[in-house]
Formats: C-alpha cells, sequence, structure tokens
C-alpha cells in the first residue's frame, strides 16, 4: 500500500485528480451509492432541469461492466501515460496552462455532447490530449502492440481503428481527434507556423490559481518545428527538441 501511495503521489498534479476522478465515479455508479442515470449528459436535464453537474460527472463516468472493463481501463492508461507526459513535458511547470488546455477540449466536447447527444465524454477528453501529445511529438517513432511502429502523428487514429475493433464505435474518439486538432491549430499551428493571430491565452485567474513553478514568460510548450528551423536559419543556432518522445508503453 505504500508503494501504491508513492507511485499515486509521484503522478502530476492536475493528472492526479483527472485519474483519481475517473476511478472514483465509476466505482461509486457501479457499487450503486449513486444511480448513474445521474452521471450522463442529457441535454434536457442539464438545460431544462439545470442539472449543471452532469457535463462534469459524464467526463469521468464510464460504465465498467464485463462487455467494456478492458476499454475502460485501456482508456485508463492513456490518460495516465500521455496527461503526465504532456504535464511534465511541454507544460512542465506550467500547470495554469495545462489546466487551460483541458479546459477549452473540454469546454468543446460538451458543446459537442450536447449538440450530438453524447452521453458520455470521457473517451474524446482522453483523445483530445493524446492527440495533442502526438503532434507536439509527431516525429518520434513508437511502437504500439504487436511490435508495430509508426510516427507519433499516426498514433491517434491508430487508436481509433483499435478502440473500433474493440468497442464498435469510433465516434468518441473521432470527437476527441478533431478537438485536440482544435486546440493544436490555434496555439501552435495557426500563429506560429502560419504566423496568424493568436486566438487562445491562459485567464489570468488560472495562473494566480495555478502559478508558475519557475521564473520567466509563461508559454505554451515550443514552437513547431517550420517555426523552430526558420529561427535556426537566421540565428545560426543548434538543435532543439519539441516535447519529449516516448514509446507507447513506456513508464
Amino acid at each position: 500500500m505504500s508503494d501504491l501511495g508513492d507511485w499515486f503521489r509521484s503522478i502530476p498534479l492536475i493528472t492526479r485528480y483527472w485519474f483519481a476522478g475517473s476511478i472514483a465515479v465509476p466505482l461509486i455508479g457501479k457499487l450503486g451509492l449513486v444511480s448513474p442515470v445521474y452521471f450522463f449528459l442529457w441535454p434536457e436535464a442539464f438545460i431544462s432541469r439545470f442539472q449543471i453537474w452532469r457535463p462534469i460527472t459524464a467526463t469521468f463516468y464510464f460504465p465498467v461492466g464485463p462487455g467494456t472493463g478492458f476499454l475502460y481501463l485501456v482508456n485508463l492508461y492513456f490518460l495516465y501515460q500521455y496527461s503526465s507526459r504532456l504535464e511534465t513535458g511541454a507544460f512542465d511547470g506550467r500547470p495554469a496552462d495545462y489546466m487551460f488546455m483541458l479546459l477549452f477540449n473540454w469546454i468543446c466536447i460538451v458543446i459537442t455532447g450536447l449538440a450530438m447527444d453524447m452521453q458520455l465524454l470521457m473517451i474524446p477528453l482522453i483523445m483530445s490530449v493524446l492527440y495533442v501529445w502526438a503532434q507536439l511529438n509527431r516525429d518520434m517513432i513508437v511502437s504500439f502492440w504487436f511490435g508495430t511502429r509508426f510516427k507519433a502523428c499516426y498514433l491517434p487514429w491508430v487508436i481509433l481503428g483499435f478502440n473500433y475493433i474493440i468497442g464498435g464505435s469510433v465516434i468518441n474518439e473521432l470527437i476527441g481527434n478533431l478537438v485536440g486538432h482544435l486546440y493544436f491549430f490555434l496555439m501552435f499551428k495557426y500563429p506560429m507556423d502560419l504566423g496568424g493571430r493568436n486566438f487562445l491565452s491562459t485567464p489570468q485567474f488560472l495562473y494566480r490559481w495555478l502559478p508558475n513553478r519557475r521564473g520567466g514568460v509563461s508559454g505554451f510548450g515550443v514552437p513547431p518545428a517550420s517555426m523552430r528551423r526558420a529561427a535556426e536559419d537566421q540565428q545560426g543556432g543548434g538543435r532543439h527538441n519539441w516535447g519529449q518522445g516516448f514509446r507507447l508503453g513506456d513508464q
């Protein structure tokens, strides 16, 4: 138990609470302490009955059973691995910026869920985070099951196909990928690669709540490769790495 507690405390702060909530809420529903019907995102209940907790519980809840247990564990693994890697990689020392990314993705997914009558939001949010990690490490070679190897930028789509095989649906994964792409485009691609306006900025109240853990101007990771190459050509500088690369399954 001591080793388990040490491992849990070693998880980055935001990922730790997200991971814990994604275990606690399904467990509460499984034990019948609260009826799972109160966890789903039902537009009528949320809008007409003002049950404002539903977008939050729908993000943490997953109906665990004989037919869904493996899919739940796989996505819980993805949550732990790729949220931890983002929080300690591109967003290292910047918890407010990471929280803002999660909030932006979550709001987009909630709006999409209400429009498309999606009742559970756990998988889309996890996939949106995984997509951002894959883009920040797009040229890194990752290993998947059965020894397959490919660039990280293809990982979200490989997982989409894998979840289709074991779960039978790709809507959740597709929505997550699209939301992750929207964040990545607005935060990195458009302002840095295309020279456009920066539409996303972390609110100051998040910095007051989650202050940076190191000095300097707060920001989001490192610019995409094309912007780095341009800067290096101008400065004659050395090489830099964008994010950190990991192989799937590495601890």
